[in-house]
Formats: structure tokens, sequence, C-alpha cells
């Protein structure tokens, strides 16, 4: 019986390259720019979590202010999370086209504006609009900041950067629990406080990204084309030929690359978005200690996937998702049966270990599953995609709880509330199965040297594919004008 390709992939192996290098010399070999980019790249994923998780975290606060029910506060993340596609749309093409920096600059400075404009909201709708305008300027950070962190790096250390990158995502949910842990309850502003100072980090975030260069490779590819004599309206003509051609081309992949991400998105936000306030009114915790556990279970998601995304590098993207994947369904009952705090923060760690190690193999598995040109258009807009699919998910969570009650002991009295705990075992049991089939049948392109692609404004790039492993042999620039590009670009 032959065991179909998709099954017999899996197998565990090494990259097969010849001039692979071990983690730790690659670790030690690293620049300062190197590491300050890659620095630049998480500190812009961090913010976006730490705005976005501001909300989560203010869910009773904001029922309070607006006089609204749980459901109403949560249309606000749904709405973030709709419009998020089209700020992916709209800065991946930017960035593909002109560069890494300014766009990202650009985009960390609207975030910074928005988050400060979310504290000073009077009213309910006021809220929504706001949230609704920050989710399309969030919606560009990811892939701008994942190519920024990635592909200045060298192939051997992708997979563990893509796992700590993104995990800047459950650092900055960690950052916005230990805000609304000490400041929030210290000041009379509140809730507004937790916005007010995300709004400073992002701001600190573009004077980071704007002090630093651009990306080396994306430099080296314009130092080309100018060599060349193409104009700038030569190659704007040129991009939008190979988008469409690459469209056309990749059409198939696209389709998949958003119904992975629509799986991931409803594993991410299905286990985080309502989560303190899951503790809360199911299990009758504290906001302190809904707040404690948040912190300890986003301490499981840096840990997971760290070590995921390490993993990745020797037995391939796919399997190690499959793994963690696997390590959700198997923590799912610790996550929600127990009653006591050690037990449930123990829950919370395990499936995040799970849940974010999974996500920590994402960012590299899409840059290398991606038409190589477009690594920042492709992977942002197939994620944010995905994100505006699962848009809905606590809310989702929130109707169910409103439909499965349970009853927890108030003041000596049993009090009938919604059992969250039950919604979200059957929501990530189920998406859980379904990440795991849609991974195990997809594609997976394993240590692409992408770097050595054509950039998206040079003629062919639509058509252009890196097999894994493969070190292109076309010769763009030879050795030595290479190295004096090189040159040039760092003096300047």
């Amino acid at each position: 019986m032959t065991v179909p390709y998709f099954i017999s992939s899996l197998k565990p192996r090494r990259e097969m390259r010849t001039d692979g290098r071990p983690l730790l010399e690659c670790i030690l070999g690293l620049t300062f720019i190197q590491w300050a980019q890659f620095f630049s790249g998480w500190l812009a994923w961090t913010c976006d979590a730490i705005d976005f998780f501001s909300v989560s975290l203010s869910v009773t606060h904001l029922q309070t202010q607006f006089d609204k029910t749980a459901n109403d506060i949560t249309t606000a993340i749904t709405l973030t999370l709709l419009f998020r596609s089209l700020g992916a749309v709209v800065f991946g093409v930017i960035s593909d086209r002109y560069g890494r920096k300014w766009p990202l600059v650009v985009n960390l400075i609207l975030c910074a504006i928005l988050q400060l404009g979310a504290g000073f909201v009077q009213t309910f709708h006021q809220f929504l609009a706001v949230r609704a305008l920050f989710g399309i300027t969030m919606g560009g950070i990811w892939g701008l900041a994942a190519a920024t962190a990635l592909e200045n790096l060298p192939v051997e250390l992708r997979g563990l950067a893509s796992g700590v990158v993104q995990q800047g995502y459950a650092a900055g949910y960690l950052i916005a629990a230990v805000i609304n842990l000490t400041l929030v309850p210290s000041v009379s502003a509140g809730w507004r406080s937790l916005f007010w100072t995300a709004s400073g980090i992002s701001l600190f975030a573009a004077v980071i990204r704007a002090l630093l260069p651009e990306s080396a490779l994306f430099l080296r590819a314009k130092e080309f084309e100018k060599e060349r004599g193409v104009t700038s309206t030569e190659k704007t003509k040129v991009f939008f030929k190979e988008t469409k051609r690459m469209l056309a081309k990749h059409w198939l992949l696209c389709i998949y690359a958003v119904i992975l991400m629509t799986g991931f998105n409803f594993l991410s936000h299905g286990s985080q978005d309502l989560y303190p306030t899951y503790l809360e009114t199911s299990k009758n915790f504290s906001s302190h200690n809904a707040t404690i556990a948040t912190i300890i279970g986003n301490c499981g998601a840096i840990a997971g996937g760290a070590v995921a995304g390490w993993v990745s590098q020797y037995i391939g993207r796919r399997l190690t998702i499959v793994i963690f994947v696997c390590l959700v369904g198997a923590f799912i009952p610790l996550w929600i049966l127990p009653s006591t705090f050690g037990s449930l923060s123990a829950g919370a760690f395990c499936i995040q270990f799970g849940v974010q190690g999974a996500w920590g193999v994402i960012p590299i598995h899409l840059a290398e599953m991606s038409p190589p040109a477009f690594r920042a258009t492709f992977p942002g807009v197939a994620y944010q995609l995905g994100n505006m699919v699962s848009s809905a998910s606590a809310q989702i969570e929130t109707v169910g709880g409103e439909h499965l009650k349970t009853y927890i002991l108030e003041k000596g009295k049993l009090v009938q509330v919604p059992d969250y705990a039950k919604v979200q075992g059957i929501l990530i049991g189920t998406v859980a199965a379904f990440v795991f089939i849609i991974t195990i049948i997809g594609p997976e392109n394993h240590a692409s040297h992408f770097e050595k692609a054509k950039p998206a404004f040079e003629e062919g790039a639509g058509d252009d594919e890196l097999e894994a492993d493969e070190i292109p042999s076309r010769d763009r620039l030879s050795d030595d004008d290479e190295k004096a590009s090189v040159k040039r670009i760092n003096d300047a």
C-alpha cells in the first residue's frame, strides 16, 4: 500500500544543506544590525498585541463604563479583526514595492495615535469606531514585522527566530496583563491608562525602527535595479504586472493559506480573547487572580513558541505544528475542568504552550510557503483574512455562554452563570482537529532560501519559485559586485 505523499513528507529530517552551520555559531555570528532589526520586528508585533489584548483585559470595565453586555463589548474585538485584512493589503503591497522600513514606521505611528484616541472616547459608538480604524493599521503590522525580523537572518536561525518573533504576541499580552494588574487599579483614569501606555510603547517602537537602516536585501535589490537604469515608474508597472501573474499562478495556494490561518486564528483567539472573562464569570475568580492566570498562560506561550520554532528547524514545519496541536487537545481537560487557581493556571500554561507553540512555526512556514517576492504581502494578507473569518470567535463564545449555563457559589448562594469552560472546550477541541487535518494535507517548503529570490518589482518575480534547500543559480550580481554593493549600503 502506497502512503500518500502528504503523510510520508512529514517524516522528520534535518535540513539537507551543504552550508548549514551550528545554531550557536550562527547566533554568535550575527551583526548588531541583524540583532537590532530582529528586535524591531519583534517589538512591533509585541505592540500590536499589547493594544489588542487591552480590550480583552478590560471587558468587565468597559461593560461598566458603557453599560453594555459582554457580547456587546466583544463587538469591538470583532470589528478590529474584520478590518485587519484591509491594512494587510495596503501596507503589505507598499512594503513589497518600496521597502520594509518606512511603511512599518508609519504603521506604528498610526497605531499609537489610535491607541491614544481609544483612551479618550466617551461613548460606546466612539469606541467601536476607533477600534475599527485601529484594525486597519493593526493589519499591516504582522507581515511587515515578520519580514523585517526574519529575512535578514541566516536560514539556520529562522525556525527559532520565527518562534520568538511570533511570541511577541504572547509577550504583548503578558505586558498588557502586568499593566492591567499594577497601573490600572492605582490611577484614576482606570482602564484608559492601559490604552495610553500602549500608545507610548508603539511610538517608541516606531522610533527604534526609524533609527535602523532598510533591509539589506531590499537595498541590494533596489541598487541592482538602479544600475540597470530602471525608473521608479517602470518598477511600479512591473510590480503590479508581477502581482497579477503571481495571483494567477498561485491562487490555490492563496486559498489554502487563508483556510490554514482561519483555523489558527480560531485556535488563538478562541483560547485567549475571552479567557479573563471566563475565569471571572465561570470560575468566580477575582480580576487580580484572572490576570495572574493570564500572565502564567502567556509564559507558557512564550516558552512554546521558542521551543517549537527551534524544533521545526530539524523535523520540519508541519510535523512540529501537528505535534503541538495534539498537545492542545491533550490539555483541554486541565484547562476547563478544575476550579482551583493552581490547577487552572497550570492548564493555561499547558494550553498556551501548545497553541502558541504551533503558532511559533507560522511566520517562517508562511514565508517559506509564499511566492518569495511577495513575502510581506502574501503572509500578511493570508493571516489577516484568516483573522477576518475568525473575527467573531469571542462573540461565538459569549453567545454559547448564553445557552450553556453552570452554577457557582457566590456569597453562600448558588448563582447561574455562563459556562464558558464548556463552550471554550468544545470550540478549541473542534478547531484543533481542523488545524491538525489542514496542516497535514498542505504544502511545505522547509528551509527555502527565499532571500535569493527576485524582488517584487523585477521582471519574472511573479513566476519565481524556490524549492526547499535550493540556492538559485541565477547570478543577479557577481560575488565581487555584491560585496561592493553591501559595502556601499553599509557606508551609507
